[in-house]
């Protein structure tokens, strides 16, 4: 599945992309025109082709993660998100204030927070943004609430993404961090750069013992 890029806004409603909202849509990643729409099928709402797609992605990464059991990491050609990224989420409303924000960032040790509304993936904020989001306005702006504050764009991408088109996407997007989102648009991990430090500082670690 594709990367994708959710523009800033503010946290009202979802602002996943079409593709995690159950809507059966084209690779947008690539400059190809897409496919005629067929009247004929129910494209938008196709549950076997759903269930089939799935089905067929955790099949390819099986079969991956067998043929690749004795390459290293950074070597490998294709990586899934899923072999480095963190299940480890922490999520907050979107109607709760930037202090409230703070506090749980600072409680749970948390760099990122994913910001919901109606449990709907509505943004991803970083301490680090908020911090400069406090310095730009700084007249009583740490009890506004989240859902009058235009959010920063943020990545997300599926557990089957390959991580080294992902960290290219992180670069030229200057984030530093990305959703793994699931079919149903459920977050179900983030992936970092430090998981990618992680990843190859590792590596280094084996070959320096070697």
């Amino acid at each position: 599945m594709s990367i994708f890029v959710s523009e800033p806004g503010r946290p009202v409603g979802t602002r996943l992309p079409e593709i995690f909202r159950g809507r059966r849509v084209g690779d947008v990643s690539e400059l190809t025109e897409s496919q005629p729409i067929n009247p004929q099928r129910g494209e938008a709402t196709d549950s076997e082709f759903q269930l089939a797609a799935q089905s067929g992605r955790h099949r390819a990464l099986e079969e991956y993660g067998a043929a690749a059991a004795g390459e290293r990491k950074d070597q490998r050609p294709y990586l899934p998100v899923s072999s480095i990224c963190s299940p480890s989420l922490y999520s907050i409303s979107a109607s709760a204030t930037v202090s409230e924000a703070m506090t749980m960032m600072d409680e749970q040790g948390a760099n990122h927070l994913v910001v919901t509304a109606d449990t709907n993936v509505a943004g991803l904020v970083t301490q680090q943004w908020l911090l400069a989001w406090l310095y730009e306005n700084q007249t009583n702006t740490i009890n506004q609430s989240l859902t009058h504050i235009e959010l920063p764009a943020f990545l997300t991408a599926s557990p089957e993404t390959d991580a080294h088109q992902l960290a290219r996407l992180m670069l030229a997007h200057q984030l530093n961090a990305a959703l793994v989102v699931d079919a149903q648009g459920e977050a179900i991990g983030i992936i970092t750069s430090t998981d990618y430090l992680r990843l190859y500082a590792s590596v280094g670690g084996q070959q320096g013992s070697v």
